[in-house]
């Protein structure tokens, strides 16, 4: 029962390369996948709505939408005090993109595996014990360290917009103890860009696998048991996904606020 267990954990940990055999530039075609497909789903919904937008009649789905819309607003002008036209969009964007990553945790562990095994056995011929998927694209670490990377080059150009390349390149080495400690200037100005990235992707993935894992280890207790811990889970699991998401999407609001202010 223990090895069957492992391999049972195993086979739902282990991700969907391109190509197979894995390696530095293997990609995780699960997780690329499922992204796009959550991305594309939350495009289609949010132009809908707009396209079909009332004042008179209002329907729940609009009323959702501009809820979500007032509140990332709402946040974003508090906490970032210049002007842009990109920030709102972005700060929407990834809060929904990434709620809707981390909701796929909510899914039964075993149906879209399943599903996955039962077509790359049946239409490619494939032996279902080597058919992998993971669902959850925000448990994955490259995931994460690819948003939370292109936040760092965001954090870089708002920068630059707002201080020109002379400015910024003179930030980097007289802040934030002046020009002549300039070499500890840009010492602790580098570490601060790395650890914004970093400190961003691990909380995220950390949560969201950890959340992964107790699905995972529920789905194999006795069917009896599943539903009295799984559904409670669930409920308080709803939470996480959602701070999750208004996290990441505050803190990338905090970092490109200050990435704008003068020190």
């Amino acid at each position: 029962m223990a090895a069957n267990a492992t391999e049972y954990i195993k086979h739902h940990l282990t991700q969907a390369t391109v190509p197979h055999d894995g390696g530095f530039w293997a990609i995780n075609i699960d997780s690329f996948t499922v992204s796009l497909i959550l991305g594309f789903l939350f495009l289609f919904i949010f132009a809908r709505v707009a396209r079909n937008f009332s004042v008179d009649k209002p329907g729940r789905l609009q009323l959702a939408v501009e809820m979500l819309v007032e509140m990332v607003g709402t946040q974003v002008r508090e906490m970032f005090h210049a002007k842009s036209a990109v920030i709102a969009p972005l700060a929407l964007t990834i809060f929904v993109w990434v709620f809707m990553m981390n909701a796929m945790d909510l899914l039964p562990v075993d149906l879209l595996p399943h599903i996955a095994g039962l077509i790359g056995e049946h239409v490619f011929g494939a032996d279902p014990e080597h058919v992998y998927l993971r669902v959850v694209p925000s448990a994955d670490v490259n995931t994460t360290f690819a948003m939370s990377i292109s936040v760092m080059f965001l954090i870089i150009g708002f920068s630059i917009k707002a201080k020109g390349v002379g400015g910024y390149v003179k930030e980097l080495f007289s802040a934030p103890f002046g020009p002549k400690l300039a070499p500890a200037n840009f010492l602790l100005q580098i570490i601060e860009l790395i650890a914004k990235p970093i400190s961003l992707a691990l909380r995220l993935f950390g949560n969201m696998y950890a959340g992964e894992m107790i699905f995972i280890l529920i789905a194999l207790l006795p069917w009896w048991a599943q539903w009295p811990l799984g559904a409670p889970w669930a409920i308080f699991h709803i939470l996480i996904i959602t701070l999750q998401a208004f996290v990441f999407m505050m803190l990338t609001v905090v970092y490109l606020s200050l990435a704008v202010e003068d020190h």
